[in-house]
């Protein structure tokens, strides 16, 4: 068992790679058989399918705060006339898919969270096709990813309520960068790097739900955090690195989410939240629902 990101980089060497590590502790951990487990993980990567297939179709939360921007991205893209490149953006499109289907009460995959789930999911199903990945790889991009995502949870957090919104889009961006860096080809080492380079660009990041809700900013937050997976992980197999290690980076993330006021943890109460639009939305989604 690892419990740091060093360790885990180690430990990986005895493997064929980080997401064999992951399913031989999982299986070593819950008594069930690698089957089982490749069948759970099976399950859920069929969830992320269908949510960002369902979500780029249209649809509108409970509220009618969002919805319909994923579309509006896929429409975008079919254009052919856009600025960032095609990869990336059908991660956007994806990740905003899946979170405004959250925000319908549809069924999503959380990884590592319900209000953080567009960004493993989104940049998943926008990649697998570029880097001609097998349906046995696709599994294992999403072993990788929790693997790393159990070292975050580990040592800082992945709740928004504890930690901020750089616990949970930092985390899960943080977990994408690091599954991409191996589905391209990458070392655990390189993955590891790509970590430290996302979360140390999203380390501060608030939770500041508008009307407690999670859509406004979550959404478009999942639709940048994937974006930032590709650009941390470019950046490591370009052989980039992190000046401060890691594990350092995680443990920094964690002290700044104890120090952050409760005001910027999910409470509404900061931020984005206390803006006078906001406190309008909310006064209207009250009054809707009296």
């Amino acid at each position: 068992m690892f419990y740091t990101i060093d360790e885990l980089v180690t430990e990986s060497k005895n493997y064929p790679s980080v997401a064999e590590m992951m399913i031989a502790i999982e299986a070593e951990n819950t008594g069930r058989s690698r089957e089982q487990i490749l069948a759970i993980m099976e399950k859920n990567l069929v969830v992320m399918e269908q949510s960002v297939a369902e979500g780029v179709s249209g649809v509108k939360s409970v509220t009618g705060l969002t919805g319909g921007d994923a579309t509006r991205m896929n429409d975008y893209l079919a254009a052919g006339d856009f600025l960032s490149g095609e990869t990336i953006l059908q991660a956007v499109q994806n990740a905003i898919a899946v979170n405004e289907v959250n925000a319908k009460m549809g069924l999503i995959c959380a990884t590592p969270t319900a209000g953080s789930a567009g960004v493993v999911s989104g940049v998943l199903m926008a990649v697998r096709e570029r880097l001609a990945l097998t349906r046995a790889q696709q599994v294992d991009f999403l072993f990788t990813a929790g693997a790393f995502g159990l070292v975050i949870a580990n040592n800082a957090s992945i709740s928004g309520a504890e930690g901020g919104c750089q616990a949970e889009i930092g985390s899960a961006s943080a977990m994408a960068a690091a599954a991409l860096v191996c589905a391209k080809g990458g070392t655990p080492h390189q993955a590891a790097q790509a970590v430290a380079i996302t979360l140390k660009n999203m380390m501060g990041l608030i939770c500041d739900p508008v009307a407690g809700l999670v859509e406004v900013p979550c959404v478009k937050r999942n639709a940048l955090g994937s974006s930032q997976a590709f650009i941390s992980a470019d950046m490591a197999l370009a052989g980039i690195e992190s000046v401060i290690p890691p594990d350092e980076v995680v443990l920094a993330m964690y002290q700044v989410g104890r120090q952050m006021p409760s005001i910027f943890k999910e409470t509404a109460e900061g931020g984005l939240a206390m803006t006078p639009t906001a406190q309008r939305l909310q006064a209207e989604i009250l009054e809707a629902n009296r």
